[in-house]
Formats: structure tokens, C-alpha cells, sequence
């Protein structure tokens, strides 16, 4: 659904009033082996202040999908025991995370599951990645933004929804290697324990 300009108003605003409330999230960002200044990159907020009708999205992470023509949606991601895990804008739909990748990569592209896998991949480890909001929610016209990469590396999570993730883009997507987690871990934590090198490693 094509944004009008209010509506692409009304995200700019948003992100920009969030990002300025993003050091109260610094120890939940440490706690990710992100900074404040790799949040700055990707224009990571708090939701100290709600605007109005962001009410419910107080205390959590707000996480802007940027594109080349600007904020197109915002998700909400809880730091501590807040549950849902995730929650998005009123009558949006999902979409490809951090889709800018997609026109810098060369001839590979990682996929992941969520926001912060695919900053750590992205920003931390040198590896343009995408990131699929959540194993259920790929959608078929994804592949499409895909298919001219010569590799497509996705990255599953170390559980049974990770596998099932990774099997449904390998039927299609072309050229997919599927790159599995360790057992209970997903991208972030086992950026924690291994490092970039870890992932460099598994894309040489």
C-alpha cells in the first residue's frame, strides 16, 4: 500500500522524536553488542514519550524500515519481559527489513529472521543482510528481490520455527545456502559468543 505524504510525515516525525530518547535503551543495546552509535546508523529510538496514539508502544524499541524514499513503517521491540515480543504499527502489514542492502550488496545477500540479526550482520560483521520480521512472515514476493544475487546465504535460528524458516525460502529462492544457528541461538547471540570472524568465515 503506497504511504501519502502525511503518513510519511507522521513516520519521520515519530522516528525522529524516538531517536532522541534512544540512551534509555543503552544497556539493552549493550546486552545486543550494539552501540549508541551503530543505533544512530539505523535510526534505532526509545519510546520514553508516546506520541499520540503510540501509547501502547511505550518503553520499547522503536525500529524505522528505511528505504530509499524514507520511513515507510515502524516495529516495536520490548528490552525486558514485556510481551508481545513485537508489535507493529495499527493496520500494517509486514515487510522486508533494512531493504537498502538489497542496492548496495554485490553478489551475495544474507537473510534473517528480525530486525537486530540483520543489523549484526549487516553492521557488525561486514554482510549485507535483509531481515524477515519473524519465521511466518516471508512472503512470496520476496524472492523476487532476490533472485538476481549469484549466492543467498539465510541464516536460520537454532530451532525447529528457524528450519522451517530456512526450507521455505530454499524452495523459492535460487542459489540458497542455508547457514543453521547453534542449537538455541540465533544470529545475535552467536555474534556474542563468536564474533564477526564466526560469520565471515561461513560467506568466504
Amino acid at each position: 500500500m503506497r504511504l501519502t505524504p502525511s503518513q510519511r510525515e507522521s513516520l519521520e516525525k515519530a522516528v525522529g522524536h524516538y531517536q532522541q530518547s534512544i540512551g534509555l535503551a543503552e544497556e539493552y543495546l549493550a546486552s545486543r553488542g550494539l552501540s549508541l552509535t551503530d543505533a544512530g546508523t539505523v535510526r534505532l529510538g526509545y519510546v520514553a514519550e508516546p506520541l499520540p496514539g503510540h501509547e501502547q508502544f511505550t518503553g520499547r524499541l522503536s525500529i524505522p524500515y528505511i528505504t530509499p524514499s524514507g520511513v515507510v513503517d515502524i516495529r516495536f521491540r520490548s528490552v525486558g519481559p514485556q510481551e508481545p515480543k513485537y508489535m507493529g504499527m495499527p493496520g500494517t502489514q509486514t515487510r522486508l527489513y533494512n531493504v537498502n542492502a538489497l542496492l548496495t550488496a554485490e553478489n551475495y545477500i544474507a537473510v534473517t529472521e528480525g530486525e537486530i540479526d540483520a543489523i549484526t550482520l549487516n553492521y557488525k560483521c561486514g554482510i549485507p543482510a535483509v531481515g524477515v520480521p519473524g519465521a511466518n512472515n516471508w512472503k512470496r514476493h520476496y524472492s523476487r528481490l532476490l533472485q538476481d544475487f549469484e549466492k543467498v546465504f539465510i541464516f536460520a535460528d537454532g530451532d525447529q520455527p528457524g528450519q522451517d524458516f530456512a526450507k521455505k525460502v530454499s524452495q523459492e529462492v535460487n542459489g540458497v545456502t542455508v547457514i543453521n544457528m547453534p542449537e538455541g541461538h540465533d544470529v545475535n547471540s552467536t555474534y556474542l559468543l563468536n564474533g564477526a570472524e564466526y560469520f565471515l568465515q561461513k560467506v568466504a
